[in-house]
């Protein structure tokens, strides 16, 4: 019952394709009712919630495909392609976009295990890159549904905004995609903290020997590790985040050589080269493709 009273509420409060905010910072409604093919995307920390529809993501080559049956959870800023290939007037899609707040996550992962509160432990390869798909249970629903709640009180939003969020974040902590977050926010994950810095620094250099140096491991353990946690060598990732966030900038409306400085590339034929490699286009053809088919860079930046 609870997760159909969520779609409901969605519904009523995004009449128009995009996204909405809800008060409570960090945490958007979003509506598509027409197809999106998938795009460059980065995917923040995050837990992304599907009550209607179907999204699809691609991530180093694997497609996933998600519902209601079972949210997305992110905890590390990530490169992929992500779209709605299957929405139409007819089946649009709803969800809802939920930034985790590494401060907050952190915090309760220490008290959890502290307090012995039971984390569910991750199932099939420990090592799943980057993003894991956590079934849809009861005391998700109930918490996502006490947080959207809240929009219909600007008072009630106010007040209790933060409580009800850290409550949905204890939900997923419990979850199936709680042992995976907890390593992610953990004390100990030193990769983590290295992608955090890297997506907050894109537009300066960046060697693999100064992250490694960042993370305090040797080169050869530091791309072992970052390669188990992410499914990608620690060069490609770099040159998929600099290149996906220019993607997305150049589809909002900037210029190719402010997108390509704005994410650290000093040669503009080194971009235009990697880019063209990449998405099969120069980027000013991906920029004028964009326009024609209306696609709108935000949306592929946060869902």
């Amino acid at each position: 019952m609870g997760k159909q009273q969520i779609k409901h509420l969605i519904e009523s409060r995004i009449r128009e394709d995009g996204l909405k905010e809800t008060g409570v910072k960090g945490v958007r409604l979003f509506r598509a009712s027409s197809p999106v093919p998938c795009a460059p995307a980065v995917y923040e920390p995050s837990v992304i919630a599907i009550v209607s529809g179907t999204k699809e993501a691609v991530l180093d080559g694997q497609r996933f495909v998600y519902d209601n049956s079972r949210y997305l959870c992110c905890p590390m800023s990530m490169p992929v392609k992500a779209g709605t290939p299957a929405a139409s007037p007819g089946n649009p899609l709803f969800g809802v976009y939920i930034s985790l707040d590494q401060r907050v996550m952190a915090g309760l992962a220490m008290e959890m295990e502290a307090a012995g509160g039971p984390v569910s432990a991750s199932k099939g390869d420990p090592h799943a890159p980057g993003v894991k798909f956590a079934r849809w249970d009861e005391e998700f629903s109930e918490a996502l549904l006490r947080l959207l709640q809240l929009g219909s009180s600007q008072a009630d939003t106010a007040v209790l905004g933060e409580a009800r969020l850290r409550e949905l974040y204890y939900a997923v902590l419990k979850g199936d995609s709680g042992h995976f977050a907890r390593r992610a926010f953990g004390p100990g994950n030193a990769i983590a903290r290295s992608i955090a810095h890297l997506s907050s620094h894109l537009n300066t250099p960046v060697s693999i020997d100064e992250m490694a140096a960042r993370a305090g491991m040797s080169r050869a353990v530091f791309h072992r590790k970052f390669k188990q946690a992410t499914g990608m060598p620690p060069i490609q990732f770099v040159k998929s985040m600099r290149l996906n966030n220019a993607a997305m900038k150049i589809a909002g409306g900037m210029t190719v050589s402010e997108a390509a400085l704005d994410v650290g590339y000093v040669s503009a034929s080194q971009f235009s080269r990697e880019f063209r490699r990449i998405y099969g286009q120069s980027p000013r053809q991906w920029g004028d493709a964009q326009k024609t088919s209306g696609a709108d860079g935000m949306t592929y930046s946060r869902v």
